[in-house]
């Protein structure tokens, strides 16, 4: 009698259709997963996904990074790529699929584009209460909001009535992307505009604070559509919600002095990696007081004086 041999043969795309269910599992947002499945797709144009895992080698890896540089990806893209490849090899080590890891793609660094004090006057404008329609008044609120806490799309369309307390200043974020929840300060400007709001807007503590014109929960592409036309109307180009997010911390940072620190627990980073990026990019230690520290300026003093006492 022949005795059965152990046989654990399975394509890539199988194996990553377990990994993805683990995460599933583990509670990783939809979001994810989805971008997930969306970079496996692109990956698969520059690896052969239909191979059993176990014959993968590193010289499948690197033809890879190969092929995606050839193709024009950019480096940006390709670390992207990488950092969720990397995660579905460690997954298979974990559950002994294969050994073999990825090393991340240098990404390039980038100057993170933020909106400008002229656009940002001119979105911040109050609109006429008398003749605005709701959806520009609520628009109108939700980007003083983003500029008053600088939280992601995701979490202004899950905050409900009942998350804001505005006696003591303060709104509770209950769906954020680390899944923590977390208490973000309101400025005094911010705790009028939303007691006005409000009073336009009613409603019961477990409706929606940011709602559609019928009450409803504003959808991701609902919320973005809206965003982009309001900016439109305003005469400014710019669209992306995102881009709040990096004007709140460029303006936290380097106009208004705040710390690394603070800035961390504001956005919700669960460590300060993140958050040293935005520093990086946008030299806040190096551009305070730098008056009174570069050559020039302090030449420039020294002529001024001399005129002065001439």
């Amino acid at each position: 009698m022949k005795k059965i041999k152990m046989c654990q043969t399975a394509k890539i795309r199988d194996v990553y259709k377990d990994f993805l269910t683990s995460r599933k599992v583990r509670g990783v947002s939809e979001k994810t997963l989805e971008t997930y499945s969306t970079h496996l797709h692109a990956m698969s144009k520059h690896l052969d996904i239909e191979q059993d895992i176990a014959d993968l080698k590193k010289r499948d890896l690197e033809n890879m990074i190969a092929s995606m540089r050839e193709s024009g990806l950019a480096s940006n893209t390709i670390n992207s790529y990488t950092r969720t490849l990397k995660t579905f090899l460690s997954w298979c080590n974990r559950e002994g699929y294969t050994s073999l890891n990825i090393p991340l793609y240098k990404a390039e660094e980038t100057i993170k584009e933020t909106y400008t004090d002229g656009e940002l006057k001119a979105l911040l404008k109050k609109p006429d209460v008398r003749k605005c329609t709701f959806a520009e008044f609520r628009n109108w609120a939700i980007i003083n909001f983003l500029l008053n806490s600088g939280c992601r799309a995701a979490t202004v369309r899950g905050i409900q009535i009942r998350d804001l307390d505005l006696d003591n200043g303060i709104v509770y974020y209950r769906h954020t992307k680390n899944k923590k929840a977390q208490v973000i300060p309101l400025c005094s400007p911010m705790t009028a505009i939303l007691r006005e709001y409000l009073r336009v807007r009613g409603g019961g503590p477990s409706d929606y604070l940011f709602c559609t014109e019928s009450g409803e929960q504003l959808t991701e592409n609902g919320l973005r559509q809206s965003i982009a036309r309001y900016n439109e109307r305003r005469g400014v180009l710019k669209t992306s919600i995102h881009l709040f997010r990096h004007t709140f911390a460029r303006k936290y940072l380097i106009d208004c002095g705040g710390d690394a620190f603070t800035l961390q627990r504001l956005l919700g980073h669960s460590t300060l990696n993140m958050t040293k990026h935005y520093c990086a990019i946008f030299d806040a230690d190096i551009t305070k007081n730098f008056d009174s520290l570069s050559p020039l300026a302090q030449m420039k003093g020294a002529d001024t004086r001399i005129r002065m006492e001439r």
